[in-house]
């Protein structure tokens, strides 16, 4: 299964990061390959100062080794080997009028002492961050999502849409990250579900991404925009700042695994604003964006 996962994500990354260059028209993504001295190792493209994305990163790795004690901690598990392998994107593009998007596709494995696998699971999703809410687009990321989802089971959309709302969520502001979309971990092996039927489900969902969120970029990224839109967007990517840094579990596993640095931190936007208690004006498109985030809407 890891094999066949990994070969998926490579070829996904290849996918996706043709189609955001095609659409850019003018940047290329940087491409670093790298390795990761207790085992495995990664390739990371970056895209910067485009004409539609002013930052994105694509990034694919694979590694393995003994799983370190702080991970231990976390998993409630001794000494054991692991391996893990998954794509992580982010786009942050230069229009406010056009939402960042994250997504993640992953897989784990757990070995005992002997090098049998103990444990797998997959993991992923793909969440939807505007700072102008359109609400046609967040309709249409979230069909998407659903369509997919109804593929493999009636229970998915609505089961890993409300995980989504609960895990992107800034406790400390009270308010969501975005407009939600999946989120889904801990994918396991059960009666029900082979990890095959699994591996079924999480492709069919990384599939979609482009479907979900090309659309969207393509009917707003010509939209004329002010310089009070264009702070207001840099405020609130400090919002998604504070979430990668505070929250975000997998920012975590890879700084407490020795992960690459500059492909952890890729998902931080390059340009960001933190004014003191900025409140936007009464009735404005700003204060109505901030009022969606503070409870979850049923957008299909």
């Amino acid at each position: 299964m890891k094999e066949k996962f990994y070969q998926y994500i490579q070829n996904l990354q290849d996918t996706i990061t043709s189609k955001i260059e095609e659409i850019d028209g003018v940047s290329k993504f940087r491409e670093d390959l790298w390795e990761r001295p207790e085992g495995g190792g990664g390739r990371t493209r970056v895209i910067e100062n485009g004409d539609v994305f002013e930052k994105g990163g694509v990034n694919i790795s694979g590694v393995h080794g003994a799983l370190p004690k702080a991970m231990q901690a976390y998993f409630k598990v001794g000494e054991v080997d692991f391996f893990a392998c998954g794509l992580s994107l982010v786009l942050h593009p230069k229009n406010p009028m056009v939402p960042t998007v994250h997504a993640n596709w992953r897989y784990f494995e757990m070995y005992d002492g002997d090098g049998n696998i103990v444990d797998s699971w997959f993991g992923g999703g793909q969440d939807l961050t505007p700072y102008y809410l359109f609400d046609e687009d967040a309709k249409h990321f979230h069909q998407v999502c659903k369509s997919s989802c109804d593929k493999h089971s009636a229970d998915f959309y609505p089961l890993y849409k409300k995980k989504c709302d609960e895990y992107f969520y800034n406790a400390h502001r009270g308010e969501g990250r975005g407009v939600g979309g999946l989120f889904f971990d801990y994918c396991k092996a059960t009666d029900d579900r082979s990890m095959e039927e699994w591996y079924d489900f999480v492709t069919e969902i990384g599939n979609s991404f482009l479907e979900a969120y090309i659309p969207i970029v393509e009917q707003r990224k010509d939209l004329a925009y002010t310089e009070m839109q264009k702070d207001w967007q840099e405020i609130r990517r400090g919002r998604y700042v504070e979430f990668n840094l505070v929250h975000d579990k997998g920012t975590l596993f890879g700084l407490k695994t020795n992960g690459r640095i500059e492909s952890i931190l890729m998902s931080l936007p390059p340009n960001v604003q933190w004014r003191y208690d900025h409140q936007p004006e009464p009735d404005s498109e700003e204060a109505r964006l901030l009022e969606i985030f503070k409870k979850p809407v049923d957008w299909v």
